[in-house]
């Protein structure tokens, strides 16, 4: 009898094993797709009466044979992304997953774009996902056909790279292509791989059986669906090197953990695509002390491929550098805390320690003692391993950290603000020593939204900042990839090594991080046509400029070219006279609430009303005004080491428009240019008038003494229905003329 008993529990027990095992590999939950596209095509009479708007802005500040002006988002992640599939579970508080169909038919009907590309991350990208976001956007594509369509979608990859120190971090890029036929797209996405230091994510998916017990501990939020996305991703096998792309096995991940290997990988496909830098000052990932220097070499940059930087997203602008320090590095990579910079910066380093000295000192030790104290936490934040320094000091909360990292004085920066991976400090470096054409970054300036909800062009209207926006990036520590810090809020800080980092997001700053989420903004062209081709030759020739998400108009020319010829934003060219310029723009239209008729009757059911939140863009007859055009100069370094600071003038000149909704016309002209003996770039800054916007103000600092950010309000923590809403004076930024000596 004992035996049977035993024979039954060890049955029982094997039983319940194998059921956790299933439930762990998720065989219970259903793998997400692409899905098919719901919506309609947009009547060509909606089509022509946008461009003919247009058309009547540019004649009105007198351009006499315009191009198209086209607005669309080039940086858009659907749940086929990792960190978006888990802002869609319940447990992090989301409405369920987001397909490509999705992003399609918003950007058809909501956002009503000309065209986007897919960005899903490429580390996420298994061969059946890349399959299924092949197949949507052609289904996407072919809505609106191939002649003249009210929409082009390109297809792409967000190229994934976190370094854990500043030699070994190269960022993020999208990776984008023209075409959709077979024989022009990769058979893999290339990836960066995991973070050094991290295992690949074949060993990086925890255990089956505690798979499992999150799968009964969640089965309604989203538990069995993570188990299943676990499993996928971890299946596949890295590619084997030193083969040709063409001839590597169908089911592998494609690795290239570098930028030049990234470049080298597509020099062998050798196909029509561009690769875009994006989030390059965002220092929620980004090490301290990260600078774009090391990016241009012979083999690191690509003129051939990158030719267009994102300097705005829905994470902030990445345009403006400034001229102090978040960490001090030394010759041979020894680092040091700087002390704050008067009212314009106090480096986070720095409030650590000041955070545990209160603590300190509440607690009744000694001046001394306490000093000590601080220095040390000083010391630990910026020696802290994978961006750890937050960690560094337990249990702090937002208001601890005050506005601590932040560019006081930046157009809506992006977050804990890297001024040496800024798209200014970028186009200031210069290195003659290189190959013709990699001794400079000569790139054209778009903006994007870089959303996670499968919603291109979410800027169109200061709405929804629980769906529009990242902001619930913020849950992730109720969630299975993150933690609440229960440690006790002592005053003395620890020492955070890369090994004792369990959990990544936990380690990061996720809740303030998560009130400075946007919107986001928008790329235009001023292209031939709206077919791919006429898009695609418009990005290459970098006659593009962004905006912080409304549509605002922007033309900017040289005058005088050689031969007498005028050239656009983003030409290249020798003078050898000083450089005459003219600047165009005319403010976007003020929206009116709800949707338009075209898109009320778009698609079936409620899908509208889910994917749009019941607002879409809907353009009245009046228009924002342009406030001034602010004019940038920047004459690169000469040689490497050379202080950008007073290469980069910001702004050079600021030049006034009158209060009139039909535009702004300005000239101006640089007679210093060929005295200077310097090559020079120049760009031009359109200003709306100040309008409500989403998160313009993350933190609501309440100064003290009008300097010190005393206590904050921040947007993350706030009920959803406050979309936290501050006065931000929108902009559009257009491509830079480069012009060289004669």
């Amino acid at each position: 009898m004992r035996n049977k008993i035993l024979i039954v529990l060890a049955g029982l027990v094997g039983l319940s094993l194998v059921t956790l095992f299933i439930l762990g590999k998720g065989y219970f939950a259903e793998s997400m797709i692409g899905g098919v596209p719901q919506g309609k095509v947009v009547a060509p009479a909606v089509i022509a009466e946008r461009a003919a708007a247009i058309e009547k802005a540019a004649k009105s500040v007198g351009v006499e044979a315009p191009k198209q002006i086209l607005f669309g988002d080039l940086h858009v992640h659907t749940t086929f992304s990792f960190d978006a599939f888990q802002m869609s579970l319940p447990m992090a508080g989301g409405s369920g997953a987001y397909p490509v169909a999705d992003a399609c038919d918003f950007a058809r009907h909501c956002s009503g774009l000309d065209f986007w590309s897919i960005n899903d991350h490429a580390l996420s990208l298994t061969p059946r996902r890349w399959e299924e976001t092949i197949d949507s956007m052609r289904q996407c594509q072919q809505i609106g056909g191939d002649t003249n369509p009210d929409l082009v979608s390109y297809l792409g990859w967000e190229w994934t790279q976190v370094g854990t120190e500043p030699t070994n971090h190269w960022g993020h890029k999208n990776v984008i292509f023209r075409d959709l036929d077979d024989a022009r797209i990769p058979t893999h996405p290339i990836t960066a791989g995991t973070p050094p230091g991290l295992p690949p994510l074949t060993e990086a998916a925890p255990p089956a059986l505690v798979m499992g017990l999150l799968a009964i501990a969640e089965a309604d939020s989203g538990g069995p669906e993570l188990a299943r996305f676990f499993t996928e991703l971890s299946s596949v096998p890295a590619c084997p090197k030193g083969i040709p792309v063409r001839e590597l096995p169908d089911n592998c991940r494609d690795t290239a953990p570098t930028p030049a290997e990234l470049f080298d990988r597509l020099d062998d496909w050798n196909l029509d695509s561009l690769v875009i830098p994006h989030g390059t000052s965002w220092g929620f990932y980004t090490p301290l002390g990260s600078s774009w220097d090391k990016q241009l070499t012979n083999t690191q940059h690509s003129p051939r491929w990158q030719r267009l930087i994102e300097v705005y997203s829905g994470h902030g602008n990445s345009e403006e550098y400034r001229d102090w320090e978040e960490v001090l590095l030394g010759a041979n990579n020894e680092k040091a805390c700087p002390p704050p910079q008067s009212d314009l910066y106090k480096p986070s380093c720095w409030r650590a320690g000041e955070i545990v000295a209160a603590r300190c000192v509440a607690e009744g030790n000694s001046a001394q003692d306490c000093a000590d104290k601080a220095a040390l936490a000083r010391r630990r934040y910026i020696d802290a391993s994978f961006n750890g320094g937050y960690s560094t000091v337990p249990s702090t909360t937002i208001a601890d950290w005050q506005d601590a990292g932040q560019c006081k004085d930046c157009f809506i920066p992006a977050f804990n603000y890297r001024p040496k991976s800024s798209a200014q400090y970028i186009m200031a470096l210069n290195r003659p020593e290189n190959d013709a054409g990699r001794d400079r970054f000569r790139f054209g300036f778009l903006a994007a939204s870089d959303n996670h909800s499968a919603r291109p062009g979410t800027g169109y209207k200061p709405i929804s900042r629980q769906e529009f926006t990242e902001a619930r990036f913020g849950n992730f520590l109720d969630t299975q990839l993150g933690s609440r810090d229960t440690r006790d809020p002592i005053g003395e800080s620890v020492a955070i090594e890369m090994d004792a980092i369990d959990v990544p997001f936990a380690n990061f700053e996720t809740e303030r991080q998560a009130s400075f989420f946007l919107n986001g903004g928008l790329t235009a062209v001023h292209a031939s046509g709206r077919d791919r081709g006429a898009i695609w030759d418009a990005m290459q020739r970098r006659e593009v400029y962004g905006t912080s998400g409304p549509r605002i108009l922007l033309w900017f020319d040289l005058t005088n070219g050689p031969e007498g010829k005028t050239l656009p934003m983003g030409a290249e060219t020798k003078l050898s006279e000083n450089p005459a310029f003219e600047v165009r723009a005319v403010g976007s239209f003020r929206q009116k609430p709800g949707c338009p008729p075209d898109a009320l009757g778009s698609m079936a059911g409620d899908r509208l009303e889910r994917l749009c939140q019941g607002e879409c863009y809907f353009p009245s007859d009046e228009r924002n005004v342009i406030t001034h055009i602010d004019i940038v100069r920047i004459r690169p370094q000469r040689f490497a080491g050379e202080n950008v600071a007073p290469l980069i003038e910001d702004p050079w000149k600021q030049l006034p428009c009158p209060k009139d909704s039909s535009g702004c016309k300005v000239t101006f002209s640089d007679p210093e240019f060929l005295g200077s003996g310097r090559d020079v770039l120049y760009y031009a800054r359109a200003i709306e008038e100040p309008t409500p916007t989403v998160g313009a103000n993350p933190l609501h600092c309440q100064k003290e003494d009008g300097v010190t950010c005393a206590s904050v309000s921040p947007c993350f923590g706030r009920p959803w229905d406050d979309n936290c809403l501050a006065d931000a004076a929108h902009r559009a930024w257009s491509s830079p003329i480069f012009i060289d000596q004669p």
